[in-house]
């Protein structure tokens, strides 16, 4: 581990105060819809202004308590690193973006399938970018990946763009993230600085054109606004911490918890339509993920 953010356990080893955290966090990213929903009728890129800037006290509050600044500041130094964060930092705010358009608009069960598809494109950009070529069982997971969403543009007659795009700017950001040479904490506070000076000036665009719903009176957009930060830095930190304490194989099978119980929620609580593309798509994604987990945990078990 880097930065200081090592810790005294054991690598590839699980640990119940691991199980805990990443059960919160996953539970908290599962939930999150339900959230946004309460604030669908501010703009997807107000809302999105507001998870940066509100997340950076947070983060910052949390590298000052536990003393994780210097590497921080050598990053801010680095013009090479700062290039690399920017490329992170735009692909985030992306995911974020297109994933509270996605339930704000009725989509959440399309935000769903794209967390689902993760990992499944992950091991598809390892091939193409890190020469990491998927096993046998691998390719037949992402083979049935792809096949579902064919099944789903044929279905719709267009591409499922939300799921698309939150598979494709997550995608991309974890293959970026892998070359940032700082700790998750301090990559989050960093990525979320460079965003501030662009939220900052939208956020005073809107006010000039009296478009904006965040006031100075504590009213009930204003508090929601000022949660987006909670609700977007909190569970990133924990995740970060969650992953140190855990093997990577109990986290590649957790992480299915998030998407779960947003397609419930989908199809539970906001009553989005499951029409007979989703009937077919979404059960070949989970054979998909279950021979993709059980390949993994093969392969974990052999190293």
């Amino acid at each position: 581990m880097r930065n200081g953010d090592s810790l005294n356990t054991k690598p590839n080893e699980d640990t119940a105060g691991g199980l805990v955290l990443a059960l919160t966090v996953y539970g908290l990213w599962g939930f999150l819809p339900l959230y946004m929903k309460l604030i669908d009728h501010v703009p997807a890129a107000e809302v999105v202004v507001h998870r940066i800037l509100w997340s950076v006290p947070i983060a910052a509050l949390v590298l000052i308590v536990l003393r994780r600044t210097d590497a921080l500041r050598d990053a801010l130094r680095s013009p090479r690193m700062l290039m690399m964060a920017c490329v992170t930092a735009v692909l985030v705010s992306l995911n974020w973006g297109i994933y509270v358009w996605a339930v704000m608009a009725g989509n959440a069960m399309d935000a769903a399938l794209g967390y689902y598809m993760n990992p499944l494109f992950s091991i598809f950009l390892a091939a193409v970018f890190l020469g990491e070529m998927p096993n046998r069982a691998q390719g037949v997971a992402i083979a049935l990946a792809a096949l579902a969403v064919l099944i789903l543009t044929l279905e719709a007659g267009g591409l499922p763009w939300a799921a698309l795009g939150m598979m494709l700017t997550w995608g991309f950001y974890a293959l970026a993230k892998k070359s940032l040479p700082i700790g998750p904490n301090q990559g989050f506070l960093l990525e979320v600085l460079i965003l501030t000076p662009p939220a900052l000036g939208y956020l005073w665009y809107l006010s000039a054109q009296g478009q904006s719903h965040f006031s100075m009176t504590l009213e009930r957009d204003t508090l929601l606004l000022l949660g987006c930060g909670v609700v977007t830095a909190v569970p990133l930190l924990i995740y970060a911490n969650a992953a140190k304490r855990l093997r990577l194989s109990t986290i590649g099978i957790l992480q299915y918890i998030a998407p779960t119980v947003i397609f419930l929620i989908a199809f539970f609580v906001f009553d989005e339509p499951f029409g007979r593309g989703r009937m077919i798509a979404f059960p070949m994604i989970w054979v998909a993920l279950v021979i993709y987990s059980t390949s993994m945990l093969r392969h974990m078990r052999k190293g």
